[in-house]
C-alpha cells in the first residue's frame, strides 16, 4: 500500500513539473499560428512572453524576428535572428529572415552575404537566389542578378516574383521584349499581381511604342487597386475600366 501511494505521488510529481512546459508549448503553438496568419501584434505578445520563459529556444526568436519584422521593428528584428544564429549558424530560414531584414534596413551589401551564406548551405534554395538577385540588381551588377534570377527561375518555375524581379533587370538594361516576356509570365503565374501590369505598361508605353497595350494594363492593375496605374491613367485623360477602383 506505501509503495502504491508513492508510485503514485511520483507521477503526481511529474506531471506538475511538465505542466509547465506544456503551457509554455502552447504559447510557442499560439505565437508561431498567429504570425503566419499575419497577426503579428497577437504573435509579439506570446512570443515575448515564451522567450522571457525559455530564452534558449531559438525557434521562438526566429517567429519573433518575422513579427517584428511585419511590424516594422527591423532592429529588434535583426537582434533576435542573430541570437538564433548562433546555435544554428547553418539553418537556411534564419539566414533568409537575417537577409530579408538587412534588406529592408538597406544594408544590401551585407545581405547579398548573408544570401550567398544560405545558398552555400542549400545550393537549390530558390528563395535564396531570388533574393541575392534582386539585391545584386539593386547594387547595379545586373550580369550577377541575372545569373542569379536565372537559377531561381529553373528551381521555382511557379514563382511570379523570380519573373517579375528579373524582368525589371531586362528592362534595366534595356531588354525590353525579355522584361515583357517576363512580367507576362508573373502575370500568367499570378493574374492579380498589380506591380507587374504597371511594369510591363510602362515598357509598352515608353520603349515598345504600343499605347493601346499600355492602357489594358493600366486599366487592369488600376481595376486590381493599384494607385501607379491609375496615376498613370490620370496623367493619359483615360479612364479606368469598368470595375476599377
Amino acid at each position: 500500500m506505501v509503495l502504491r501511494r508513492m508510485v503514485v505521488m511520483s507521477w503526481f510529481c511529474l506531471i506538475l513539473l511538465a505542466l509547465p512546459a506544456w503551457a509554455g508549448q502552447a504559447l510557442l503553438v499560439k505565437g508561431m499560428e498567429a504570425q503566419k496568419a499575419g497577426r503579428n501584434e497577437e504573435a509579439l505578445k506570446l512570443l515575448n512572453t515564451y522567450v522571457d520563459r525559455f530564452p534558449q529556444m531559438t525557434e521562438a526568436r526566429y517567429y519573433r524576428a518575422l513579427a517584428l519584422t511585419g511590424l516594422g521593428r527591423h532592429k529588434e528584428a535583426l537582434e533576435d535572428v542573430d541570437k538564433a544564429l548562433v546555435d544554428n549558424p547553418i539553418n537556411v530560414n534564419f539566414l533568409l529572415a537575417k537577409g530579408n531584414i538587412l534588406v529592408a534596413l538597406e544594408r544590401r551589401p551585407e545581405a547579398i552575404l548573408i544570401y550567398t551564406q544560405a545558398m552555400q548551405c542549400d545550393p537549390r534554395n530558390a528563395e535564396a537566389c531570388k533574393e541575392r538577385g534582386d539585391c545584386l540588381a539593386q547594387e547595379g551588377q545586373f550580369a550577377e542578378a541575372i545569373a542569379d534570377l536565372n537559377r531561381a527561375a529553373g528551381l521555382a518555375r511557379r514563382d511570379p516574383w523570380v519573373f517579375n524581379k528579373r524582368g525589371m533587370v531586362w528592362f534595366c538594361q534595356g531588354e525590353y521584349q525579355k522584361a515583357v516576356d517576363d512580367f507576362t509570365t508573373a502575370i500568367r503565374l499570378k493574374p492579380d499581381l498589380a506591380i507587374a501590369y504597371f511594369f510591363r505598361a510602362n515598357v509598352y508605353r515608353h520603349h515598345l511604342k504600343e499605347p493601346e497595350k499600355a492602357i489594358a494594363d493600366y486599366q487592369e492593375g488600376c481595376r486590381l487597386g493599384s494607385p501607379l496605374c491609375c496615376g498613370e491613367l490620370e496623367k493619359m485623360g483615360v479612364k479606368p475600366a469598368a470595375g476599377g477602383k
